[in-house]
């Protein structure tokens, strides 16, 4: 499968990943009937705006401090604890280098080795979370079944629950299901309330996905009968990505991978240095426009993209807890296009010298720098490096080739 179909279909079943609050000038003088605003009254407090803030600068501690307030002055309300979850799922899919978008677009997604390890008890508390949302949501629609805010968080909180089950388990019927619920659930909130402009975001993703996807896949996943529109879903994202409440800035971001993957480079780059310039100290959008200047072909720019990203973590600060690892391979893997084999031998090095790298990613690293020393004659640094991606315990996806490459040294590009 190509990689193309494999960040399609990853981003289909991503269904609702995570949003921002954005400016509500207007609707604020509703709050008090929720008939009123187009968005859940909740989301408009100001301790969810402040975590949502410190979501976006990946700071992903300091968003529960305030999500957790908001879950404690508001037990019996199902969007609080769609909050807690988003910040506890996104936070362990950060520390296991699951945030990268180079790692959908250019890996066998689908098919790779890698097993991730998740402590039980971060897989418990987001299970939870998950049920505890879907059941408070079912009893409110068997109550209410125009409550236009109980389906838009019940597919809100499926929608992460899919992503999870996509990049952790790799679970992609169950995803699929999931995301497609989350779809209906987004639906029947617009059908309630066309301006719920929130929910638009997980039809919008549905509808461009699943049209780019083949008959087979479509099996593969479980949708067969579901329609799709490119043009509808990006339609769709984007009055998400203006109006949305919780749901814009992913909408944008929903965009510039859409686009990315369509080869609209220059519009996906607009999007993206957007989101960049909102959120500086986001460290996964400022490393997303360095990937896109390097899958546009604008090498130089991207190696100066990349050394920016990597010369702004070193200010104590600027970024909350940065992947290093991720910039050190998007900048080795440009170079190695150049072939600069000796800045990309330093590049995976260094990614694979990072502390808090994840196992699967270091081992990666020390494959392809095994292969750049190779290239370059030294043999024994090589041998090195493969020795250590074929160690026995932890991640194995990379043992097989670091194994034939122990036997024969590399000598491709």
């Amino acid at each position: 499968m190509s990689g193309r179909w494999r960040v399609l279909v990853a981003v289909m079943v991503l269904g609702l990943a995570a949003g921002s609050v954005r400016s509500v000038q207007g609707q604020a003088k509703g709050h008090g009937d929720p008939s009123a605003i187009h968005t859940d009254p909740l989301n408009l407090d100001p301790l969810v705006r402040q975590g949502y803030e410190k979501f976006y600068n990946l700071d992903y501690d300091g968003a529960l401090v305030f999500f957790n307030k908001v879950t404690a002055a508001h037990p019996n309300e199902p969007m609080a604890w769609n909050y807690v979850l988003l910040a506890t799922l996104f936070r362990e899919l950060y520390h296991q280098d699951l945030m990268d978008t180079t790692y959908y677009a250019h890996d066998s997604f689908l098919s790779n080795k890698r097993t991730i390890q998740i402590p039980t008890s971060t897989r418990q508390q987001i299970d939870d979370l998950t049920n505890k949302v879907v059941a408070m949501c079912d009893a409110r629609i068997s109550a209410n079944g125009q409550d236009k805010n109980a389906y838009f968080a019940r597919g809100y909180a499926k929608g992460m629950h899919a992503v999870f089950l996509t990049l952790v388990d790799h679970s992609f019927a169950s995803a699929a299901r999931q995301g497609y619920q989350s779809r209906n659930d987004s639906e029947a909130a617009l059908k309630i309330d066309p301006q719920y402009a929130d929910a638009e975001m997980a039809v919008g993703i549905q509808q461009f996905a699943v049209a780019s996807l083949p008959r087979w896949v479509r099996m593969i996943v479980g949708i067969m009968g579901v329609g799709g529109n490119k043009q509808a879903g990006l339609d769709k994202l984007k009055d998400a990505a203006a109006h949305g409440t919780v749901t814009g800035i992913e909408s944008r971001t929903a965009l510039s991978l859409f686009l990315r993957h369509d080869a609209r480079y220059a519009e996906a780059l607009e999007w993206q240095r957007g989101l960049a310039t909102q959120f500086p100290h986001d460290y996964l959008f400022q490393l997303e426009v360095a990937n896109l200047l390097k899958d546009s072909g604008k090498g130089n720019e991207a190696i100066a993209a990349y050394e920016h990203v990597l010369d702004e973590a070193k200010t104590p600060g600027y970024f909350v807890d940065p992947r290093l690892q991720m910039a050190w391979f998007g900048l080795a893997d440009t170079q190695r296009g150049y072939n600069d084999i000796h800045g990309a031998a330093n590049g995976y090095l260094q990614a694979a010298e990072q502390p808090n790298c994840s196992d699967w990613l270091r081992k990666r690293a020390q494959l392809n720098a095994g292969e750049m020393d190779d290239l370059l004659g030294d043999r024994a640094g090589a041998v090195r490096m493969y020795q250590m991606a074929a160690a026995a315990g932890g991640d194995q996806s990379q043992a097989e080739a670091a194994k034939r490459y122990l036997k024969t040294p590399f000598s491709g590009k």
